[in-house]
Parts: C-alpha cells; sequence; structure tokens
C-alpha cells in the first residue's frame, strides 16, 4: 500500500517551514482507496515568493485547520503504507519535523519519484514534476498545488511501475512489509484479488517472486494455486507468504508481460521457458507458372516467414482458413489431393489457377492480401485496445516490424504523437517470440483499433 504525498509549506529557513496544504492519495498499486486534501494553518507568515508560485496567501489560511487538528488523520491514512513523493526526502523531513513539535515520532518508509523515475526513464531530458510529465503526455492541473501535484506524482508513479519489469519497486516494498514473517492475511488473500485480467506474483518471506503467471481471472487461478494436490504444489503453499498482482485489461498486454518477466525474474516454481515458442513457419515461393504458393516448414527463426506456429497442425490449419478466406487454390496450397486440379475448380469455387487458367498477378494480389493481413512484417502500427480502467487504453507498439514496447495512456494525442508514444511506453525485448505471441493473439481475436504509424525504415 502507497500514500502518495505532497505538501505546500511557508518557505523559510531550514526546518522552520511551516506546512499550507497537504494531499495525500492512498493507493494500493491499482486504485486510490482514500484520500486526505486539506490547507492547512502554518502559523506563521508565508514568504512572497512562495504565495507567487502557489497562489496560497495568509488570508486564505486564518480559518484552515492547524497541523495538530489533521495530525490524526494523517498518522491514519499513511499508517501501514510506503509515502511517495517527488523528492520524498524533502516531503518527509517536512512531516516529521512538524510531528516533532507535537512530541510524536512519526516513521514511514519512502519511495522518491525522482530517484525511480531516473532509473527507468534515463532517456528524458528533465526529471523535474513538470516536464517529466509533459514529455509523458500526463495531463496536469494545479501545478505548485498540493492536490494537483499529488495527482501527478500518482500518475508517473503508475507509468513507472508499468516500467518496472524487473519488479525491484514491489519486491523491496514487500522484502520491508514481511520481514521473514508469516502474513496475517494468507488466508484472505484469495478475498483480495480481482477477477479480473492480469498477471500475478507470488513472494517468498523474502519478497522474490517465486511464481508469476498470466490469468483472465486472477482470484480463480490463486484459488487453484492454493486447492492443488502433488508435491511441488504443496511447496509453493507453503512457501508463498504474500501475493501481488497487476491488472493489465487485456489477455494480449498479460501474455507479453508474462513472456517478459518470466525471462527476466526466473522464478524458482516456473518451468524454464524454451528458446522459442514456435516450431514451424509458412513462407511463400513462386513455383515455374508465377503462382505464389503457401508452404509450411519447421523453423526456429522467424526471418523468412511471414507468420510461424507452435506445431504443425496448427500452420496447416490456418493455410487452410487463409486459402478458404481470400479464395486461393487449395491444390497450390498442398490442400487439394487431386491430381489434376482442386476440388472446387469443379465447384466453380476457384477461379482456376491450378490449370493456369487465372492470371497469376490476380491470384498473387490475394496471396499478398492475405500476409498483409496476419502479418505484421515491417509494419508500423500501434494496436489500441481496453485499459486497465473506464477512460484508459491500452497501446503496443510496432515499428518497422520490431515490437518496441507497450504501455497504457488517457489522450488521444498520447496516441498520435510519436514522441510522446514511445516516452510512455515500456520498451520490451523485440524477440520473434514476442512478435510470435502478438500474431497468434490477432490471428484468433480482435483490438479495439490498429493504427498505421508513418516511420522511416
Amino acid at each position: 500500500m502507497y500514500a502518495i504525498l505532497d505538501i505546500e509549506t511557508t518557505g523559510g529557513k531550514f526546518n522552520e517551514e511551516g506546512i499550507t496544504e497537504i494531499a495525500i492519495h492512498k493507493f494500493d498499486g491499482h486504485q486510490v482507496v482514500d484520500k486526505f486534501i486539506s490547507l492547512v494553518n502554518p502559523e506563521k507568515v508565508i514568504q512572497p515568493f512562495v504565495v507567487n508560485l502557489t497562489g496560497i496567501n495568509n488570508k486564505m489560511l486564518r480559518t484552515a485547520p492547524k497541523f495538530h487538528e489533521v495530525a490524526k488523520r494523517i498518522v491514519e491514512i499513511t499508517e501501514d503504507t510506503v509515502l511517495v513523493a517527488h523528492n520524498a526526502q524533502f516531503d518527509y523531513r517536512i512531516l516529521r519535523t512538524e510531528f516533532k513539535r507535537l512530541g510524536y515520532n512519526f516513521e514511514r518508509k519512502t519511495l522518491c519519484t525522482v530517484d525511480l523515475s531516473k532509473r527507468l526513464i534515463p532517456e528524458a531530458e528533465s526529471h523535474s514534476l513538470g516536464k517529466l510529465v509533459r514529455s509523458l503526455g500526463i495531463p496536469v492541473s494545479d501545478r505548485h498545488r498540493a492536490n494537483g501535484d499529488a495527482l501527478a506524482t500518482l500518475k508517473l508513479f503508475k507509468v513507472l511501475l508499468a516500467k518496472d519489469s524487473d519488479k525491484t519497486i514491489i519486491k523491496g516494498v514487500i522484502r520491508k512489509e514481511t520481514h521473514g514473517e508469516l502474513s496475517e492475511r494468507q488466508l484472505d488473500i484469495v478475498e483480495s484479488l480481482p477477477s479480473e485480467t492480469g498477471l500475478y506474483y507470488m513472494h517468498d518471506k523474502y519478497g522474490e517472486i517465486i511464481f508469476l503467471g498470466k490469468s483472465s481471472n486472477l482470484k480463480k487461478r490463486v484459488n487453484q494455486h492454493f486447492t492443488n494436490t502433488g508435491n511441488r504444489a504443496r511447496q509453493l503453499q507453503k512457501a508463498t507468504k504474500k501475493v501481488t498482482y497487476e491488472k493489465t485489461g487485456t489477455e494480449l498486454i498479460a501474455l507479453l508481460k508474462e513472456n517478459e518477466e518470466l525471462r527476466r525474474n526466473r522464478p524458482r516454481f516456473n518451468q524454464k521457458l524454451p528458446a522459442v515458442n514456435y516450431s514451424y513457419g509458412i513462407r511463400t515461393k513462386k513455383n515455374e507458372n508465377g503462382y505464389e504458393l503457401l508452404k509450411t516448414e519447421k523453423t526456429r527463426n522467424h526471418k523468412g516467414f511471414f507468420a510461424v506456429f507452435n506445431g504443425l497442425v496448427a500452420a496447416t490449419n490456418f493455410i487452410s482458413k487463409v486459402t478458404k478466406e481470400f479464395e486461393l487454390c487449395e491444390q497450390l496450397n498442398g490442400i487439394s489431393v487431386s491430381e489434376n486440379h482442386c476440388d472446387n475448380l469443379d465447384r466453380n469455387d476457384c477461379f482456376g489457377a491450378c490449370i493456369n487458367r487465372e492470371d497469376p498477378e490476380n491470384y498473387n494480389s490475394r496471396v499478398y492480401k492475405a500476409i498483409s493481413k496476419y502479418s505484421l512484417v515491417d509494419k508500423s502500427v500501434v494496436l489500441i485496445d481496453k485499459g486497465r480502467d473506464t477512460g484508459e487504453k491500452s497501446v503496443i507498439l510496432i515499428k518497422n516490424g520490431n515490437f518496441e514496447g507497450l504501455g497504457y495512456c488517457e489522450l488521444n494525442h498520447q496516441i498520435n504523437s510519436p514522441s510522446i508514444l514511445e516516452s510512455i511506453i515500456t520498451p520490451m525485448e523485440s524477440s520473434a517470440n514476442n512478435l510470435h505471441i502478438i500474431e497468434s493473439y490477432l490471428r484468433r481475436k480482435r483490438v479495439q483499433k490498429i493504427l498505421e504509424l508513418s516511420y522511416s525504415s
């Protein structure tokens, strides 16, 4: 659990500043579950430059509660949380100073989004809050007011959590929370999980991920882990001290993130991934009469194939599908066993390529249309689909036939601007495996929209 925090102060000498406004959003890693926003009477004069910066003046604060009147609420909303702030050292110091004046020792773990963004978005020109969120296309209002900056920090933190493929943030937090002890909430783990699509992470007492998986129903899948029998299942149940999760919105993003994070984290209870997750490919080959034939071959390399599959049956079924969909010749594609011509010719369902009646150029144009529909080779597109919450979209970027990464956005201009789009996505390995995952998914399911982009190769 996190407490996203921002504080505005009076300015002045070090450790003599007073709080003028505070905003705290309690965030469970997925949604805000509580919040506290208030002006605060600092009982001292605000520095003129601060008034100009924030718009908060002494008159506004005359009837505002004093710090001791909101202290209990701050303690309650931040209890058992990690404080998250942009330049967390400053906000944490101010809070501790105010509590010390009341004779109370306020202690919380902290995370700084400045430090996190320097590690996860090193290419950013500036890591100041305003410039950083602007470069990511994150909408911001009420800059230099506590709630405006807290909301901007919250949206930035969501991006950072998504970019953290190594899960160093959550592993560090879990490690601090558990201290090697069994969690009292272990029996309630399943009830705490949503029945939504995403990834789940099973942690040991040290916070390390010992198993991760994806599911279209996180609650149901983790419940299965806890009720499975067998020696290995019991070992996993015994070793699991906490389960965290990440909603992905779509099955495709869950598949991609699972593949990426399994290779990065290598949890000890997961099976080792194969070097390639496909074994057959389909390529085109012209025959002596100039017709493009669809050929299936065994392969461990995506190069030269417009589609790859995890088995021979899947590859041959796909050829049958596109042959029918694009009115191609069954004999040319090895489906018909007739010696002279395909069976469809007698039913007038074939244009006669099998007996050289159809012009090869016309025939081949349909082959190329099939390839264009089902292959991402050399394409630059954005796959747009539903996000994790209402109003959010998920995006997957393919550039010149290479998978670049994925992310989430709320505004159309974030998608339409290539520079912003590339800044908000989480870069991922441009492997043949990932491309196979995407193409396989698109062969059986739809996304909301596929937007073509203009990139020079």
